[in-house]
């Protein structure tokens, strides 16, 4: 996490408003590789969930070593993935059991 005085990162992702001078709430999950992963952008007075951006960040960690599987929402390290198929669709909840 970062702040960005001068706006260039801002405006570098389009988050910045030249109206007010301000910048949204952007967060942004990037590889190593350069590769943008997550990105998330929030208005001026709406807050972020840390615990939310260590999840997605563990869960692309995860993956990036997985690529074959999928971490369902709310997923954290060491719970079931999932190995995304045709037969699985409408049936993740079942999945997950």
């Amino acid at each position: 996490m970062g702040s960005d005085r001068t706006g260039k990162l801002s405006r570098l992702f389009g988050i910045y408003d030249d109206e007010t001078g301000h910048a949204l709430r952007g967060t942004f999950i990037i590889s190593p590789g350069g590769k943008l992963l997550c990105s998330e952008v929030n208005f001026y007075n709406v807050g972020r969930n840390a615990e939310e951006l260590l999840r997605k960040i563990q869960a692309n960690t995860y993956l990036a070593a997985h690529t074959e599987e999928a971490c369902p929402a709310s997923w954290k390290p060491g719970e079931k993935t999932l190995k995304p198929s045709a037969e699985m669709v409408g049936k993740v909840y079942e999945a997950l059991k």
